[in-house]
């Protein structure tokens, strides 16, 4: 061991000494905020077109992976997970079901780099290829270019009747979408191509109730690093057949001036049912709450532009669902932190004294809902992780138990004229099992689409659900996950994984990633700190702008809980997170470097100051907080981890990843974080930069793709952790 000890410190000396001679150009830059200098050292790698940034990025790109693939058994993971896809045959995904019960979703093979398009009439039907993504790929006309161009199916939209099919493609991560329209009984692929929009994001496809058009969202500008991204973007009406670059905008600021529309924002158009009489307006922003407006559907149609306040953001209306006349919605007004389901009417809407269905419950959190013939089911979650369903009919709400307890519940169904309801119950150590009820039989019966799988390796693994306290006194809930058989000796190699941020809760799902890093000897441990959704929206509040470092304080202080209950120790603990993630992780270890001896980035938030320069960073602003705000620019210092890296630090082995198509955190923020890092790192252990040129924000790239820049995470982690199948011998 010791003489393996020696090879690894010469080795790694001597490549970490090749690193530090290719310093990161820096021209640093400084700013004056209501009076505060602040200096940044690496502010020239802003610019992605500048040939010594993108030299310096595709250098430590180089030497990640030479370091990387030096680590033996460094592709396990992506083997096993390759195994484990060949071991269930296939997956399927992205599935939307028609009234007339036409099925249709994407499919992958074990062997397939990417999904195909499928139908079915009803669930038992016979399976049909609709579309390859490999087609779309051959329409391009010159040879040697469609080795550079990988499409994948990243939403499918059937028409109300289901006789036409909106299929999205988009490039390398890019997320920003190719459409086609294809008639579904001639396999026909309309020769008109959409561009510019992303419906898998902002918007979706809405269809007009005649199946002849439907509304989608247009970017004016798609280059994500431009200053006029995310800005002027319009709702557009298409209909089939006609020329896609004639934009008929409907809905924008430049077209509807009279509604303010705010810059960064997103005005998309809502449709529930393909008869309602109304279509609705949101202005989509990082916030829940949104603006938003109503018109009749015939007076939309014929040009008119009579849009009417619906409510505003004062109105905490975070969800709402047209049925005819009614709306119905969930309401957080008047403090109803977690939140009540209502109803009013939309000639006269009475959104702050509306008629309460079901009314707001202290400890369980209103997580989601659907309206059908019978009634309104809907979900409550408690702390996050315990999920319940329920079904209010004829004015009275009943628990309807699961076919087995679940730490998340999601819901479908057909619409307000069917029966028709589905559920979909997963958590830490249970498959995903989808399930078709039956109201009048009270009962469930299995509709899986892909096939369930027996993990006996992972019999043992169980999840714990505690509360910690804060270091301020709050109980943060902690789910734990690992062998039941574990041992309290100090020396579990455990995986801290959070985002906290949002509203979005950390609902448990069957995560392969989570068991296979048990299987090493491990355990997962998941904190669901401030700023995320699990308690309801204080528990957001309490987790964003000036209130933000709860967040990276809750994750410390369950980091220490595990310490001082022997499961674990600093040289074992491992931190991920990615996007807003990135500031729960990265302040957490330039506040408490000492805690971590690893800790993984996926294209993290990390330069909060100049978020908004970076991606979608000024729709961030209501999360973040904005820059012209005194007190909000406190906040954004604070979360600010590349401002807190400080010279001298000895800073835990470090791995950040970007994706360069990212649209949403532009790579030049993990790259400056990372070349500052390394600059003022005292520590001796790794810092590797590392960016994905065929990639984005994480999604929306093969999955063989994202296997292995996991496998990477989890390799770099585990040699540094001291897993002996992952030291490099001499």
């Amino acid at each position: 061991m010791r003489r393996i000890k020696i090879f690894i410190t010469t080795f790694f000396s001597l490549c970490l000494f090749a690193q530090k001679i290719d310093k990161a150009p820096s021209q640093p830059a400084t700013d004056d905020y209501f009076g505060n200098k602040i200096i940044d050292e690496y502010r020239n790698l802003e610019d992605l077109k500048d040939s010594s940034t993108t030299k310096w990025m595709k250098s430590q790109t180089n030497y990640a992976n030479s370091v990387i693939n030096r680590i033996p058994n460094k592709d396990n993971y992506l083997n096993k997970r390759l195994e484990f896809d060949k071991k269930q045959g296939y997956s399927i995904y992205g599935l939307r079901i028609t009234g007339n019960d036409k099925y249709f979703y994407l499919k992958q093979g074990s062997e397939e780099r990417a999904a195909k398009v499928y139908f079915r009439n009803g669930f038992n039907g016979k399976e049909e290829l609709l579309y390859d993504p490999a087609d779309f790929i051959s329409s391009f006309q010159d040879a040697s270019d469609k080795s550079n161009h990988q499409f994948l199916v990243n939403l499918l939209s059937p028409s109300w009747d289901g006789s036409r099919l909106v299929i999205s493609l988009t490039e390398n991560g890019k997320e920003i979408s190719e459409v086609i329209v294809m008639d579904v009984d001639k396999k026909y692929v309309h020769p008109e191509i959409i561009t510019n929009t992303d419906p898998a994001s902002i918007g979706g496809i809405k269809w007009l109730g005649d199946n002849s058009g439907f509304f989608y969202v247009y970017y004016p500008v798609t280059d994500s690093n431009s200053k006029e991204y995310g800005k002027n973007i319009q709702t557009v009406l298409y209909r089939i057949g006609e020329d896609p670059k004639k934009l008929n905008t409907i809905f924008s600021d430049s077209n509807n001036p009279d509604l303010n529309i705010e810059e960064n924002t997103y005005p998309a158009i809502m449709v529930f049912n393909a008869d309602d009489q109304y279509y609705v307006g949101n202005l989509v922003d990082s916030e829940d709450f949104r603006r938003t407006f109503i018109i009749g559907k015939e007076d939309l149609l014929k040009g008119k532009k009579n849009w009417r306040p619906l409510y505003n953001k004062e109105d905490k209306i975070p969800y709402m669902r047209l049925t005819g006349e009614d709306i119905y919605f969930l309401s957080g007004y008047n403090n109803t932190l977690n939140y009540k389901l209502c109803k009013t009417n939309a000639k006269n809407p009475n959104f702050k004294n509306p008629e309460v269905l079901v009314p707001e419950k202290v400890d369980e959190v209103i997580t989601g809902y659907l309206v059908t013939k019978d009634g309104v089911y809907y979900t409550r979650t408690k702390n996050g992780v315990e999920a319940k369903l329920y079904l209010y009919k004829d004015g009275k709400e009943r628990n309807i138990p699961t076919p087995f307890v679940s730490g998340n519940i999601s819901l479908e169904a057909k619409g307000k004229d069917f029966s028709d309801i589905w559920i979909t119950c997963s958590g830490w150590a249970n498959d995903e099992q989808r399930f078709r009820y039956n109201l009048k039989k009270d009962a469930f019966t299995p509709e899986n689409l892909t096939p369930l799988v027996q993990y006996p390796e992972f019999a043992d693994i169980v999840a714990e659900e505690i509360t910690v306290k804060s270091y301020d006194g709050v109980e943060v809930p902690l789910s734990l996950i690992h062998n039941k058989n574990i041992k309290k000796d100090g020396n579990i190699p455990v995986l801290i994984n959070g985002y906290g941020a949002y509203a979005e809760s950390y609902f448990p799902y069957f995560s392969l990633s989570y068991l296979l890093w048990i299987k090493q000897g491990g355990m997962v441990a998941v904190p669901h700190v401030r700023g995320g959704g699990e308690k309801g929206e204080q528990w957001h509040i309490d987790g964003q702008k000036s209130k933000k470092t709860n967040s990276w304080k809750d994750l410390i202080a369950c980091t220490e809980y595990l310490i001082n209950q022997n499961y674990t120790s600093p040289k074992k603990i491992a931190l991920l997170g990615g996007s807003a993630g990135g500031i729960l992780m990265g302040r957490a270890m330039t506040e408490r470097p000492d805690l971590f001896r690893v800790v993984l980035i996926e294209s993290g938030v990390l330069n909060t100051l100049r978020n908004e320069y970076g991606g979608v960073g000024k729709s961030a602003a209501l999360e973040y907080g904005n820059l012209n705000n005194p007190n909000d620019f406190k906040g954004l210092l604070e979360m600010d981890a590349y401002h807190h890296i400080e010279k001298g630090v000895k800073y835990p082995a470090t791995l950040v990843t970007s994706g360069i198509n990212d649209p949403r955190v532009s790579p030049w923020m993990p790259a400056k974080f990372a070349a500052k890092l390394l600059a003022n790192n005292a520590s001796g252990n790794p810092i590797l930069l590392k960016i994905d040129y065929a990639g984005g924000h994480g999604g929306d790239i093969p999955m063989v793709q994202r296997y292995a820049n996991i496998g990477d995470m989890f390799a770099f982690a585990f040699w540094q952790l001291g897993l002996p199948d992952y030291q490099p011998k001499n």
